[in-house]
């Protein structure tokens, strides 16, 4: 704590402070072994609100169709790129058992930290964007189609990065890739899940507690796109096995014609869109739809409930099916 403090200090991203404020400092373990300081700051998140709305996962990766060459960057110290309002710094203030200081750039640990830095990435960018890079907060991917294409791009975020005096972490950086992990998938023809969350999925201790349950629960439903059967609350482990042989789901493309299939049971509606691939044509999947079936729809006939799993399914679909060349 004293060297990170040190640290912060001499860099000027903290001043010593008289503020009233006087909330909590401590570490968090990271995946590499590091610490990262935090703040509890759950007094001053009940009285502030961030309303910029963060990108969609699904619909950033939406973007890679096509895309052949990829890099992921990572930013140096990303949040506290960002100066606090001159006034304001009182606001962050925190303890520690060598002092009383206050943030002059913006904390980790602060609720609105990631809206306002997707604010700050989506500004600095914008030409960027939906052409050739993806911002997620601090996680940025470059793609393209190939790679005299690719150097260009490289080339140009590279000195919008110069021109703003930002820094990239090397170690955390992957350089010309033919497939790339980004925001928890594997990109390259497709989507597929890490490999890695895959193991942690054989691997999950069978939930004792509601706690445990509820983890493994929101782990399952960020990558319930990749379950197959629209069934997803059968056996636990069912759910596991159904995850590590999650297919490879490919990009749509509206250049090529989509096919809906649909099925409804008494308890819930399933569906799937896939598009015919590669020589000779092979359908793949390019997503994945369920939905449990509301007390009132259960009472439906089987003609109804397979209706509504259309209506369902291309209200899912829209965005692809309405923006296809082929109806």
């Amino acid at each position: 704590m004293e060297e990170y403090i040190a640290e912060t200090l001499s860099q000027g991203f903290i001043q010593p402070s008289i503020s009233p404020v006087d909330s909590s400092f401590f570490f968090v373990g990271k995946k590499n072994g590091g610490l990262c300081p935090c703040i509890d700051y759950r007094q001053l998140h009940s009285q502030i609100r961030q309303p910029y709305p963060l990108p969609l996962v699904p619909a950033a990766l939406e973007e890679l169709r096509g895309a052949q060459v990829f890099m992921k960057l990572d930013l140096r110290s990303a949040y506290n790129l960002v100066r606090i309002r001159a006034g304001d710094e009182w606001k962050t203030a925190f303890v520690t058992p060598t002092g009383h200081y206050e943030y002059r750039v913006m904390p980790y640990g602060l609720s609105i930290s990631p809206s306002i830095f997707q604010t700050f990435m989506n500004e600095l960018f914008r030409e960027f964007l939906h052409r050739f890079v993806v911002v997620y907060i601090d996680d940025i991917l470059i793609y393209s189609r190939n790679l005299a294409e690719h150097r260009q791009h490289v080339q140009q975020f590279l000195h919008k990065l110069c021109d703003h005096s930002l820094y990239l972490k090397l170690e955390k950086c992957e350089f010309h890739r033919p497939s790339i992990q980004f925001l928890g998938y594997i990109t390259a023809e497709g989507m597929q899940m890490d490999q890695g969350k895959v193991s942690a999925i054989q691997e999950w201790p069978q939930p004792l507690t509601v706690k445990e349950l509820q983890r493994f629960l929101g782990f399952s439903n960020f990558y319930r796109r990749f379950i197959w059967n629209p069934s997803a609350h059968e056996a636990f482990q069912w759910l596991k096995e159904i995850f590590s042989t999650a297919p490879l789901l490919h990009h749509p493309d509206p250049e090529h014609p989509f096919r809906v299939e649909v099925d409804a049971s008494t308890t819930g509606v399933g569906a799937v869109l896939s598009q015919a691939v590669g020589e000779p044509p092979l359908l793949h999947p390019c997503a994945f739809y369920s939905r449990k079936l509301s007390p009132a729809e259960q009472n439906y006939d089987v003609g109804n409930r397979e209706l509504l799993a259309i209506k369902l399914a291309l209200e899912e679909w829209r965005h692809w099916l309405e923006g296809s060349t082929h109806p």
